[in-house]
């Protein structure tokens, strides 16, 4: 089971590389934190875990989106 998580996490940082839109990479990036902190949990790393959620999921694309609001969405 562990395999799927590692693979998940492999796809979604190369879509969140390739991605031309930053506010989609960015939340494609919110949902490789959110495999992160179900392969934490599944690993029993809870404190990991708790912390991944909160600050990878919450915190980090709080402030990316908030940066990305600031400056042009598209990379160009």
């Amino acid at each position: 089971m562990n395999e799927i998580f590692y693979l998940v996490l492999i796809l979604t940082a190369i879509v969140a590389i390739e991605m031309k839109d930053l506010l989609n990479a960015a939340i494609v990036l919110a949902a490789f934190s959110l495999v992160l902190t179900l392969l934490f949990f599944r690993l029993h790393a809870l404190d990991i875990a708790i912390a991944e959620a909160a600050i990878g999921a919450g915190v980090s694309t709080v402030l990316f989106v908030v940066a990305i609001s600031k400056t042009r969405r598209h990379e160009e």
